[in-house]
């Protein structure tokens, strides 16, 4: 749409201005015609405006005009409980600590500034500012458009010893600053069993992802321990460990790592796999894959 009214400022100012009408009208037509949708729908069916909020693509067009049944604060509490899993990957989790709206018109403006506290320990994974990042900005951002920002607040220094402090991860995550990453669907990554192994290519990068219990858990294929690929990676139970453990032996060094939390070193502290978020975006389960890789 913005490419076509682009174009149609060749023909002037007040072609491009007739343009921007025509938009705004039929912007305004679907959005009233939507609106009845919504409204029959509550009328017949118990719920039925929740149902439309289980589309991203519904939801999206709920929240442009005004129509989504759930407030700013519960989709964000929602998104954050959605990337939870990842996050307890990592050994962490995230708290809302509020939702600010500067201007005088509240969320309408569309500069709302999310502050979160992270907790628990992502000590020693060198990926962590890319991945929380991700991770959390990604789902925030989906799920309340009218955010423009979002603060992390250190959690209290005497609360628990020896992690990083919030502030090194990602001390203020801008959204126009430009995404550390991006998503990519790799709806392949379903083929794998419970306690597999599996190599893949997404957007450009060998993947190593692992499938424990229902949990697909993916990081890039390559030793830390040297610059060799995990191929041929096979998963064990520690033992005496719970159902769950899982450690993954690389072929080449057969050094050890805990991938269930983040890929942590075992034999080595120093030494940590880079984890990647594998979270469920448009229906597809999809990769974040870093800048740089994919382009």
């Amino acid at each position: 749409m913005e490419t076509l009214l682009e174009a149609s400022s060749a023909g002037g100012t007040a072609a491009r201005e007739r343009a921007e009408q025509l938009v705004r009208e039929v912007v305004d037509l679907y959005g009233e015609g939507l609106a009845r949708v919504v409204r029959i729908l509550a009328e017949h069916v118990d719920g039925g405006a929740e149902w439309l909020t289980d589309d991203e693509l519904v939801a999206s067009l709920l929240l442009v005009h005004g129509l989504h049944p759930h407030d700013v604060q519960t989709r964000v509490r929602a998104a954050l409980d959605s990337v939870r899993p990842y996050l307890g990957s990592h050994g962490g989790d995230v708290e809302l600590m509020g939702i600010e709206f500067p201007g005088e018109r509240g969320p309408a403006d569309g500069a709302g500034v999310v502050r979160l506290q992270l907790t628990g320990s992502c000590r020693s994974c060198p990926s962590s500012s890319v991945t929380l990042e991700l991770a959390v900005e990604g789902a925030v951002l989906a799920a309340a458009p009218e955010i423009a920002s979002i603060e992390v607040v250190a959690a209290q220094p005497d609360s628990e010893p020896g992690l990083i402090a919030a502030e090194s991860l990602f001390s203020h995550v801008h959204a126009p600053s430009g995404p550390a990453g991006t998503w990519c669907p790799a709806p392949e990554l379903e083929q794998l069993a419970p306690g597999e192994v599996g190599g893949f290519v997404v957007g450009g990068l060998p993947v190593l992802v692992c499938r424990i219990g229902d949990d697909l858990l993916a990081y890039r294929d390559r030793c830390p321990a040297g610059t060799h690929s995990l191929a041929g990676a096979v998963l064990a139970r520690r033992a005496g460990h719970p159902a769950g453990d899982a450690v993954l032996r690389c072929p080449t060094c057969h050094a050890h790592f805990d991938v269930v939390h983040a890929g942590a070193g075992l034999d080595d502290g120093d030494l940590h796999l880079e984890p990647l978020p594998v979270l469920v975006r448009d229906g597809v389960r999809s990769v974040a894959v870093p800048v740089g890789v994919s382009g």
